[in-house]
């Protein structure tokens, strides 16, 4: 056998291994879960909190937490990132309770006290039957979608499903499948992700004003993420930057505070347009000196 072949049957070979070890392990590269036992107990400074476990059809438990505000004026169903669980994520719903919003925190399949096997397709399911649960209780009008990273994708799939007050991305990717090309451009990525996550598609049937949080400085998702996803529905949609703003850290930033508190406090108003400048445009005449 010619040399050269030799060392092409290695070259596919070698595809064909990371391929497989690519398919059969991306739940392990993809999700970070902190597991906690059945009889852990949840505390927070100052906040009230109500421990909730719902069956799903297929036999898995869903784990969750609802940080109760005194007289809420509505309900944040807050969609966390890839990492740890609730218990940790759980610091986060201050930035809503003290402006009068009861924050609805859940762990996914394999996260915290949460059961069954993560698949996109279960975790879509679980989190729609929560959001009907909440209904049950919350008029929509009242209920806004916060999604962080992660969850950004599945806030979008609720929103694009739903009617609720808004949808709020933090830090948003345009589909995981563009995430994961980023680093392996050459893997056939189309056929081995088992998380797609294609938030872009999603965005295209979402019917309430979308407001998309994103620094600039972001290296695990760029800005200009952002900048797309904003153009999908530019007429809905508001892109809110935090300069400076990495993946981790918005929540440092007094810029993230204020434009947070903008978002989820003031109510939408028609602009009038009539008098303004819209309908006016620079002479394309060049102008001879």
């Amino acid at each position: 056998m010619p040399f050269w072949l030799y060392i092409l049957c290695f070259v596919l070979g070698a595809y064909l291994v990371i391929s497989i070890l690519l398919y059969f392990l991306q739940d392990y590269l993809m999700f970070k879960p902190e597991k906690l036992p059945k009889d852990f107990q949840f505390h927070y400074e100052n906040q009230e909190t109500e421990e909730y476990n719902i069956e799903t059809r297929d036999g898995a438990t869903i784990n969750g937490l609802r940080f109760k505000a005194k007289n809420p004026k509505g309900l944040v169903f807050y969609l966390k990132g890839n990492s740890k669980s609730i218990r940790g994520w759980g610091k986060f719903a201050v930035d809503f309770t003290r402006h009068g919003y009861d924050v609805l925190m859940v762990d996914y399949r394999g996260f915290g006290k949460s059961t069954g096997r993560r698949t996109q397709k279960a975790i879509k399911r679980d989190l729609q039957v929560i959001y009907n649960k909440v209904k049950e209780n919350v008029h929509e009008k009242y209920i806004i979608l916060y999604g962080r990273s992660l969850g950004s994708g599945f806030a979008a799939k609720l929103a694009s499903m739903n009617n609720p007050r808004m949808l709020i991305l933090d830090a948003p990717y345009y589909s995981l499948s563009k995430v994961a090309k980023r680093y392996l451009p050459f893997m056939p990525l189309s056929l081995l992700i088992k998380f797609p996550m294609p938030t872009n598609k999603w965005l295209k049937y979402v019917k309430c004003p979308i407001h998309i949080i994103h620094g600039t400085d972001d290296r695990l998702i760029p800005y200009k993420t952002s900048v797309k996803l904003s153009k999908i529905q530019p007429k809905l949609t508001t892109l809110h930057t935090i300069i400076g703003g990495g993946h981790k850290n918005l929540n440092t930033f007094e810029s993230y505070h204020k434009i947070l508190t903008e978002i989820i406090t003031t109510k939408p108003k028609e602009v009038n347009l009539e008098g303004s400048s819209i309908n006016l445009r620079h002479s394309t005449k060049r102008i001879n000196a």
